[in-house]
């Protein structure tokens, strides 16, 4: 066609992509359409259906005919439920104007990211971290600082080096606990050794997502920052939603409390984007977060259940390493000793990324690199699934990395 110009990308994105996850999630799925008998363990979605009563609350909403535009960001009832949920499960209080409500933890995420950043603006991401937040800091014109954390630390944060990562560019420390992908959690001791160092820099606020904070094992009790130090809550925002612990990924609900300032900048973000979340999507959160919470110990109980066999089983593979998470639904084994071995197949383990394509290219098995979360040497295995799935996964990889031959024997 003739005067055809080609297309061209915004510059703020040029350096992003789809996320990797979903990529993966897209390439096994494409096999198992094509016969291949592939397990699919890189979704961070639980395998539990949503509650049956959160799920009549929305039916109930559409007979009402609840099927209008809401108020901005959540309508007062819904406010008025997360209002509930803090005070209840974390002892923080809050008014109407200092929370919202948005499509997902994620635009929470988003609307604060863009609501804040002017361009150089630095946010330091604890590593591993989920793939998205590095992405979304880019779109909002932000520079990320990943700070790693250490094996002798359970993968934390490490306070000395976020004390060294801090400049006066810093704008945001972002924390996730129990953390996607690592599973690592902090304790009221650790993360106060954390809320020390954002103590002494007035400039630093925390985003504390607590999206996992109901899937935390061996009766560990969680800990959130706000309720830690009431004394730095003017400089928190805490995200949190109903996708992980009442399974309703698909809903897209999320919500976050924080100074009224920041909550009505975001505001303006989401006005100009998505405008209110699904009024149906709200009327079951609140079903969700004010209904019957039995139904959270007994899932916690199944996923830890998982979560030990899964990480018995992973470390006893040679060439890696799977230490026991305290939360989430993932182990993030290293892999390091497979890393340089040559494969039956003759293929050469590059590095984590290889491992993943190797382990779902000939052994059926979709798993995530690490260094999609900035911590290169491992990869993350999602134990939302059924044990049989879990079991036979493990399966294939102990049987796949007992024929690679280690590094140090092709020297």
């Amino acid at each position: 066609m003739t005067g055809e110009t080609s297309f061209r990308r915004a510059a703020r994105i040029q350096a992003i992509a789809v996320s990797e996850i979903l990529r993966i999630g897209e390439t096994a799925r494409r096999m198992k359409s094509e016969g291949r008998p592939v397990i699919v363990l890189g979704a961070g979605e639980p395998d539990f259906d949503t509650p049956s009563w959160v799920k009549e609350a929305a039916k109930a909403a559409i007979d009402a005919g609840q099927t209008k535009y809401t108020a901005l960001d959540g309508t007062p009832a819904m406010k008025d439920a997360v209002i509930g949920k803090f005070e209840r499960e974390n002892g923080l209080r809050f008014r109407r104007d200092e929370v919202t409500v948005g499509a997902g933890a994620k635009q929470i995420l988003y609307n604060a990211f863009m609501a804040t950043l002017d361009p150089g603006d630095e946010v330091i991401l604890a590593a591993p971290y989920w793939t998205s937040y590095a992405d979304i800091v880019a779109i909002s014109g932000g520079a990320v600082v990943p700070v790693r954390g250490r094996p002798e630390t359970g993968l934390r944060l490490d306070p000395a080096d976020l004390e060294a990562a801090i400049t006066p560019r810093t704008r945001w420390l972002l924390l996730n606990s129990p953390s996607n992908p690592s599973g690592s959690a902090y304790d009221a001791e650790s993360l106060g050794a954390i809320l020390d160092v954002i103590a002494r820099h007035p400039q630093v606020w925390l985003m504390m997502d607590d999206i996992y904070e109901h899937l935390l094992y061996d009766d560990r009790a969680f800990v959130t920052a706000a309720a830690l130090r009431p004394d730095l809550a003017n400089r928190i925002l805490t995200i949190n939603g109903v996708s992980k612990a009442y399974a309703m990924t698909g809903w897209r609900l999320g919500y976050g409390a924080g100074p009224a300032e920041l909550i009505a900048a975001m505001a303006v973000v989401q006005s100009q984007s998505t405008s209110n979340p699904s009024s149906i999507s709200q009327a079951a959160a609140i079903a969700a977060l004010e209904g019957p919470q039995e139904i959270l110990a007994e899932r916690r109980a199944a996923f830890q259940a998982r979560r030990d066999r899964i990480s018995e089983r992973l470390d006893n593979c040679p060439g890696i390493t799977c230490r026991k998470p305290e939360g989430a639904f993932y182990v993030f084994p290293d892999c390091t000793g497979l890393i340089g071995g040559r494969t039956a197949s003759g293929r050469v383990l590059e590095n984590d990324s290889t491992v993943a394509r190797w382990l779902l290219e000939e052994h059926d098995v979709a798993v995530v690199p690490g260094s999609c979360f900035g911590q290169p040497g491992h990869f993350r295995i999602s134990y939302a699934a059924a044990q049989s799935e879990l079991d036979m996964a493990c399966d294939r990889i102990a049987a796949a990395v007992a024929d690679v031959a280690p590094a140090r024997e092709l020297a």
